[in-house]
């Protein structure tokens, strides 16, 4: 099936119902469209010549949800003159491809018969959009099994990988820095259907951001990634413009308690060192996954302690905990109120005012708890080293307890 096919279903809907009609993408881009019967307003007429409708007008329209709609409503664009609309998601094996709109003016209101050839449309627009994303899934398979190979943990993988890349011409042939822009949704707490849908939509979208040819894509479900290539170091304000981007429209498109997390990787200069790039932008996810403090768009070399810890497996990181000082401090701190003193000590520099009045208790209480964990972890607060154990010990020990939370 074409995008012809699509158009046909547009024209026989318009036809039956003497209305208007359209079918856009997930994100609000025009993808097909009727001729008028008299009922379009201002907005169904700038949409059509310009594609797709402003951005003050998309942004309200999905803050309503309807991303996550799975049967028709009404919505009204917040445009002077345009007119209350009904739309109707288009989805097809639980994705969502788009959305099929009407316009039901007061002076003109759709019936129920209306509303259901509707919803027959929008099905079988479904199955035209699924089979199109199809065809191109496929015809992306070669290039995404490039890119897979170029991070592959095999070096003659990769060194078969570097060369295809250079064959199949699918950089610039000229000396360029790549970065690597990791993502995916939080599994444990994301249960919508579109979600996955809406990871790719997302990293697609903030590729689109970049000139053409800027960058390329591999999804995977709950995951994506994006290989950028400049010619110049890229700047903070470039990759934020891409990390802006792809947050924005996850959820603009997901269910709300839906959590998305980035990873920027290091910048390397050779195709053959893309998998570093790779690596470090997947573990930057994983610091955003696991130690939500670090916010949802985490950078390779801005993590503090964790650039270090998370470079260890789940397993070495829970072998780690059990011959901590901080495991004896567990076992003997059933209610946690010397593991949080501990804590908090720490994460105000070891300052004994700061720490006192951010746990409300006097002075001589902190002075009083710090001596008791000394005798229980057999540590001194005077000696680095102790101080180092205990500080790494309670950051794996949070890592370790995250990584746990998000079995299943």
């Amino acid at each position: 099936m074409s995008i012809d096919e699509l158009q046909l279903l547009v024209d026989d809907l318009a036809g039956r119902l003497r209305r208007s009609v359209a079918i856009d993408d997930p994100s609000i881009r025009l993808l097909a469209s009727s001729r008028h019967f008299g009922d379009e307003d201002s907005l169904r007429v700038a949409s059509i010549l310009n594609r797709a409708v402003p951005e003050e007008v998309s942004r309200p329209l999905l803050a309503l949800g309807i991303g996550t709609w799975i049967k028709p409503g009404s919505a009204r664009p917040d445009v002077p003159g345009s007119e209350k609309r009904l739309c109707v998601p288009v989805r097809c094996k639980s994705l969502l491809l788009g959305f099929l709109w009407l316009i039901d003016s007061e002076e003109n209101p759709l019936t129920e018969s209306d509303v259901e050839m509707a919803e027959d449309t929008a099905s079988r627009a479904g199955i035209v959009l699924y089979e199109r994303l199809l065809r191109h899934e496929r015809s992306n398979a070669h290039r995404e099994s490039i890119l897979r190979n170029l991070v592959s943990s095999t070096p003659e993988v990769r060194t078969q990988a570097v060369e295809d890349v250079v064959t199949d011409q699918l950089f610039a042939p000229r000396p360029m820095l790549y970065q690597v822009i990791a993502a995916q949704r939080d599994t444990a707490h994301s249960v919508e259907a579109s979600d996955d849908i809406a990871v790719q939509v997302a990293m697609q979208e903030a590729l689109d951001t970049l000139p053409t040819g800027a960058g390329l894509m591999v999804a995977d479900k709950s995951r994506a990634w994006i290989l950028l290539a400049f010619e110049n170091i890229p700047t903070p304000q470039q990759l934020k413009r891409v990390t802006e981007r792809a947050d924005y429209r996850f959820r603009q498109l997901s269910g709300r308690d839906s959590r998305f997390v980035l990873g920027v990787g290091d910048t390397v200069n050779e195709l053959s060192a893309v998998y570093r790039a790779y690596r470090s932008a997947t573990a930057a996810v994983r610091a955003a996954l696991l130690v939500p403090s670090l916010g949802d768009v985490a950078r390779w070399g801005h993590l503090g302690p964790y650039d270090v810890l998370l470079r260890l497996s789940r397993d070495e990181i829970i072998g780690a905990t059990q011959v901590s000082p901080v495991k004896a401090l567990e076992a003997a701190d059933k209610q946690q109120v010397l593991t949080t003193t501990l804590g908090a000590f720490f994460d105000n520099a070891c300052d004994i005012r700061r720490t006192a009045e951010l746990l409300r208790i006097h002075r001589a209480t902190l002075y009083q708890r710090l001596k008791r964990i000394e005798q229980i972890t057999g540590c001194s607060f005077d000696n680095g080293d102790d101080r180092l154990s205990l500080h790494l010990g309670l950051k794996m020990k949070s890592i370790a307890e995250a990584h746990d939370s998000s079995i299943g």
